[in-house]
């Protein structure tokens, strides 16, 4: 059980303590409300541009690392769909400086051409060599605006095209900063060897200066119910033929999300799953083969992937996939199948207690959710999943008119 203690800042930061004195370290992690999902769809990219952009300085602190490395410290962060994610581990003796550089960013992030500049080419790089220069780096690319046609999941967090981040201008960049990154849509959380006392004086001191400046409310497009079976085919040069199917599935607080992450790993996790026993090891169809959610907070979609063996067609592996879909739309699953799958996820989550930085994320995602109490609770959801639950969630998820197939045509000429 994770414990935590809770209080708000005046200006709507919420703050969270976890307290965990068997270690000399601490953990600052902020988790900003925002993600790919809250672009405007002409300037896409823009959060994870922006998370490049918090680490250029700001107007007191011109050198955001430096004076971290002198204090033992650690920072890094993550955007996705949904959030962007900044953390910085250094011993407990040193908490003092996290707080001063997070706030001061979220207070003055120093806005420059030069800094613009800089993250700007860092981050087109990164497109060019991650998404458009590797094989099958487009895969999202393609694949979200095949599945979503109005939800803003139709784009990746990279975002849809390289002109986005070529021409994004500091005033579009200032306007999203002021938009987004303000207190009331943070959610502060401190881990290790802290006291919540501590923690409050702190917070108090560094972040309460701040001007709330409101919270965005978010109104997004719903994604109406797909009718029809989607399908792209795409020859390029890649190594082998892939395939891809993505179904549309359940939201990240809905009840069908639980059943839907324990079908992911029956079929895929590990050697004795479904799909690698049937069809890469008895059938011999697919060189690899995997099933996962993508986990977002909106409805989201559910993928099964593969590259098949190169002496099987397209269509013999797509439709061996269909089969075993189908089989576990028909069949009960047995008991001892989905105890094994169930056990996982509880070692899963028993050791995701173990390291402060996870404690802290996991506390403020699920604070993010609704209430950080759930976390504890997630285990028990995973534990009532039963029988009937995987195959009604199967019957749901995997239905032709619910699928979008994505199909890469190797180029002969390709290695």
């Amino acid at each position: 059980m994770v414990t935590f203690n809770r209080f708000t800042l005046t200006n709507g930061l919420r703050v969270l303590v976890h307290e965990d004195p068997a270690t000399p370290m601490a953990v600052v992690n902020i988790l900003y409300d925002v993600g790919a999902r809250d672009e405007d769809p002409n300037q896409t990219g823009f959060a994870h541009l922006f998370e490049h952009l918090m680490f250029g300085g700001s107007v007191h602190v011109p050198n955001y690392d430096l004076p971290l490395q002198r204090v033992g410290g650690e920072n890094n962060a993550f955007t996705n769909n949904d959030i962007t994610n900044y953390y910085i581990t250094l011993p407990s003796a040193n908490l003092e400086t996290a707080f001063w550089l997070e706030s001061d960013r979220m207070l003055s992030l120093a806005f420059s051409e030069k800094s613009l500049e800089i993250q700007r080419n860092v981050v087109c790089e990164e497109f060019k060599q991650r998404y458009l220069d590797r094989p099958y780096g487009d895969m999202w690319l393609r694949l979200r605006p095949l599945a979503y046609k109005v939800h803003p999941y139709r784009w990746a967090t990279i975002g849809k095209e390289l002109a986005h981040i070529e021409d994004a201008k500091i005033q579009d960049v200032k306007a999203f900063f002021e938009k987004h990154y303000t207190p009331g849509n943070a959610i502060m959380v401190v881990a290790g060897d802290v006291t919540t006392n501590r923690v409050k004086q702190l917070a108090e001191k560094w972040f309460s200066p701040i001007p709330s400046r409101g919270k965005y409310v978010r109104k997004l497009p719903a994604e109406p119910r797909q009718q029809e079976a989607r399908r792209e085919v795409v020859h390029a040069d890649v190594p082998l033929n892939s395939l891809h199917i993505a179904f549309h599935g359940s939201a990240r607080s809905d009840d069908p999300y639980h059943a839907m992450d324990l079908i992911s790993d029956m079929l895929s996790q590990g050697q004795s799953s479904r799909l690698y026993r049937r069809l890469v090891k008895e059938m011999q169809l697919f060189s690899e083969i995997n099933a996962y959610q993508v986990g977002g907070l909106d409805p989201n979609l559910f993928v099964v992937e593969g590259k098949p063996s190169p002496q099987v067609s397209i269509e013999t592996a797509e439709e061996a996939i269909w089969t075993e879909l189908e089989a576990l739309k028909n069949e009960t699953v047995e008991e001892y199948e989905l105890h094994k799958v169930k056990n996982r996820v509880e070692s899963t989550m028993v050791f995701s207690e173990l390291a402060i930085l996870d404690k802290a994320m996991n506390l403020a995602y699920f604070e993010l959710l609704g209430d950080a109490n759930e976390l504890n609770s997630e285990a028990k959801r995973y534990l009532g999943v039963s029988a009937a639950d995987i195959q009604q969630q199967a019957n749901t998820l995997f239905r032709k008119e619910n699928s979008s197939t994505l199909i890469y045509i190797a180029n002969k000429h390709a290695g």
